[in-house]
């Protein structure tokens, strides 16, 4: 073993008084998806599909997750396999006609009960254990969705995304615990379909090696990192009364770029485990490179140069929109944007904050989209003034952003209704003008980043499963 002196063990020696420093619950997530990344490694290279079968494959995922949640959550773990064991009976016993609605409801209440736990014990020393609910909560009210829809729906009533996600036979327990607490999603996702995670076991899809995507995502996890540990604690909303309007929101901005850095981080690591383990191919890109965005959570260039509210939700935690979009925006019977937003914060959490963000996205988002519709036209003639108008448009979607997520950074209800109050509310009241001065025109597909098609109609794999 090397000293401290010899060359080389410089570096072993910082990253061992870093994972030192950092709080349990941080090393107990950073060592666990560090653990599964090397699992991925050997899954790929020593479970090939072409050696192995997919049982071999399901239950060696399967065994591998619940030792990693062993390792991070302890006998917390016995809820996590507990609740996938009922939701997998309740597709034998509810009627398919009901059973999406069932197993959300069942799948919310239980992670808003550790929600609460959480909340009534903030400081408690462990892994947060409603992060993993939270992905288990997408992954099963999304394959009881697309059970449902591939065996009480006709063909002719599902959308192309539906039609190629449908799951139109109930498979057996291993593959359903597989796909839920396998170690390649189980700290921090992504979510994925079913079909797809059906296609990556069984191995049905030619693919090179994803070694070179898979490094050029890991030195960019490095810089996230250092980013993170560098801006975390720089900034944060000071709620003094002395300061004036234009320094209060670029204190907000300051305060949530800084968070980012975690995130991008966190997401951009499951993305890799993912990759190593050889799933998250996406076909082919226009200039023959090979695409390995299948799982991909976040688009950091366009959230960083978003220039609308609707590019930055697009591109910010993609799969969990993509899961809104397919339970909730496409199927609820009344008010779509509101009851997608009062989902999106009951799933994050019981923190005030949360709800203060999501109903106040409400009207900034009808607003954003009423102004880009009305006064976008007027700056398309000249590059010059498209120029003009992208840098106003991502200053005002950056103070928009930064003012509406404010409370999912404070939390509590008193800090937020300060900050507010000390701007006068006036990024609620603006919106709630221009949506009643501002004519409502019909709306076109010619927004930057988007198309008729959700992000996941968009998917190689799910487009190829159509011809």
């Amino acid at each position: 073993m090397k000293e401290a002196g010899e060359p080389g063990a410089a570096p072993l020696h910082v990253m061992r008084q870093m994972l030192r420093n950092l709080p349990i619950e941080q090393r107990l997530f950073l060592t666990g998806q560090l653990s599964a990344l090397v699992l991925a490694f050997l899954f790929r290279y020593c479970l090939s599909p072409s050696q192995y079968g997919p049982k071999v494959r399901h239950g060696v995922a399967t065994f591998l997750g619940i030792c990693l949640s062993v390792y991070c959550f302890g006998w917390l773990t016995l809820f996590l396999v507990g609740e996938v064991i009922l939701c997998y009976l309740m597709l034998f016993m509810v009627d398919p006609r009901r059973i999406q609605i069932y197993t959300l409801l069942i799948t919310m209440v239980y992670l808003t009960f550790f929600h609460v736990r959480r909340y009534a014990n903030p400081f408690v020393d462990e892994l947060d254990f409603t992060v993993a609910l939270m992905t288990l909560t997408q992954k099963m009210s999304r394959f009881a969705f697309e059970y449902h829809d591939g065996t009480v729906r006709s063909y002719q009533s599902l959308t192309p995304t539906q039609k190629s996600l449908a799951i139109k036979s109930l498979p057996g327990i291993l593959p359903y615990l597989s796909y839920n607490v396998g170690f390649l999603g189980l700290l921090a996702g992504p979510l994925c379909s079913f079909n797809d995670y059906q296609v990556f076991i069984h191995g049905e899809e030619k693919k090179r090696n994803p070694n070179v995507v898979v490094f050029k995502k890991l030195w960019l996890c490095c810089f996230l990192l250092a980013a993170h540990i560098i801006l975390s604690d720089q900034f944060s909303v000071s709620n003094d009364p002395n300061n004036s309007v234009m320094y209060i929101f670029l204190e907000l901005y300051l305060t949530a770029a800084s968070r980012r850095p975690k995130y991008y981080f966190a997401w951009t690591l499951a993305d890799v485990i993912n990759n190593a383990a050889g799933f998250g191919y996406n076909g082919v890109s226009d200039y023959g490179e090979e695409r390995w965005d299948l799982l991909s959570n976040l688009n950091i260039l366009r959230i960083e140069t978003a220039t609308s509210f609707k590019m930055y939700i697009d591109n910010w935690n993609i799969q969990t929109a993509v899961w809104l979009k397919e339970v909730c925006y496409d199927r609820s019977p009344f008010n779509p944007l509101l009851s997608t937003f009062i989902l999106s914060a009951a799933w994050h959490g019981v923190h005030p904050g949360y709800y203060f963000t999501f109903l106040t996205a409400v009207p900034v988002t009808l607003a954003a989209r009423r102004v880009r519709q009305t006064i976008r036209p007027w700056f398309q003639h000249t590059s010059w003034s498209k120029l003009i108008y992208s840098l106003i448009t991502w200053l005002c979607t950056q103070i928009a952003m930064s003012y509406t997520v404010a409370p999912f950074i404070l939390l509590g209800l008193g800090p937020s209704l300060q900050l507010y109050r000390s701007l006068g509310f006036c990024l609620h009241i603006i919106p709630l003008v221009l949506l009643l001065i501002l004519p409502n025109r019909k709306r076109h597909n010619t927004e930057e980043g988007s198309s008729k098609q959700p992000s996941c109609d968009r998917n190689y794999n799910h487009l190829k499963k159509e011809t």
